[in-house]
């Protein structure tokens, strides 16, 4: 197929355009920079230059490809509004091809035990915008349209992600931090595991949600902050930091980071055949932050 994918360039972007490609697919990069398109280019997709704000270049693509990936999102006041935007371009364009939306598991917020796709929602404020916009991305589904809703979570992998950006860098100048006793469990998914569902999820049925996690290992907060530290060649100096503390390191992810979460693969593994690669997370989050210093 030809798949239209935003977002193409950026970690779990290329990732995805990897596994697009190893399931005999073409990927058609949405790129906004010369250096996009050639990072896009460099593993084999086409680039197509454009914002997620143009919604006529969105829709006309969509038109002309058979599904649509939509991995990325920008970063600002109207974050859910552009997200929303351009997921009803890609949709119109599409009509009944496949459509997969990109969302999370944060907005189950803490678990307290292991759940599937059914829980409830309790989202931090960073990411409780989603909800409005998933419900309508999956409503096309009883309206002729082909949405499927992916749900990764902390994506790790290659030195990449939100584990090398917010406590890998800090590790290395011996500050890795964690949240109170840092106990709290992190859902976690390795990139390339996460884009091997995404290309899985264009064959899932209209409507459907799955969580992409590797549901047989949840380490704690303290766990990958103590990994990185080692990795960063400073054992034994990752520390305890009070939520003030956090939300001023952090930012807006502190009430997400955390966050206690335990969730099932379940689904995606029954009905999509897929399985996560039998990794051990804090040893593989040690070699990849090791490469990567």
């Amino acid at each position: 197929m030809k798949v239209l994918i935003t977002g193409g360039s950026g970690y779990l972007g290329r990732a995805t355009v990897r596994a697009l490609q190893a399931q005999g697919h073409q990927a058609v990069a949405l790129v906004r920079s010369d250096d996009a398109a050639r990072r896009v280019e460099s593993i084999g997709a086409v680039s197509v230059r454009g914002g997620l704000t143009d919604a006529e270049l969105l829709g006309r693509t969509a038109e002309d490809a058979d599904a649509a990936i939509h991995l990325a999102q920008d970063y600002g006041p109207d974050t859910a509004a552009v997200d929303l935007a351009a997921a009803t371009a890609i949709q119109d364009g599409l009509g009944a091809r496949p459509y997969v939306h990109t969302g999370g598991v944060w907005v189950y917020g803490n678990t307290d035990r292991m759940v599937d796709e059914t829980a409830p929602q309790s989202p931090p404020p960073v990411t409780a915008w989603r909800a409005d916009n998933e419900k309508q991305v999956l409503v096309r589904a009883a309206e002729g349209g082909h949405p499927v809703l992916v749900m990764p979570g902390v994506v790790y992998g290659h030195g990449g992600g939100l584990v090398e950006q917010f406590l890998g860098k800090p590790a290395r100048a011996g500050s890795a931090h964690y949240i109170g006793s840092g106990e709290n469990r992190w859902a976690m998914v390795h990139v390339d595991d996460i884009a091997q569902l995404y290309v899985a999820a264009l064959s899932a049925p209209a409507g459907s949600i799955y969580a992409g996690v590797d549901d047989t290992q949840s380490p704690t907060m303290r766990q990958v902050a103590e990994a990185v530290s080692i990795a960063a060649g400073q054992p034994g100096t990752a520390s305890s930091i009070t939520m003030g503390q956090a939300r001023h390191e952090f930012g807006a992810l502190a009430d997400a980071f955390a966050l206690d979460q335990r969730l099932s693969s379940v689904r995606a593994r029954r009905e999509l055949n897929w399985a996560p690669a039998d990794r051990d997370i804090l040893g593989e989050l040690s070699a990849t932050l090791e490469l990567s210093r």
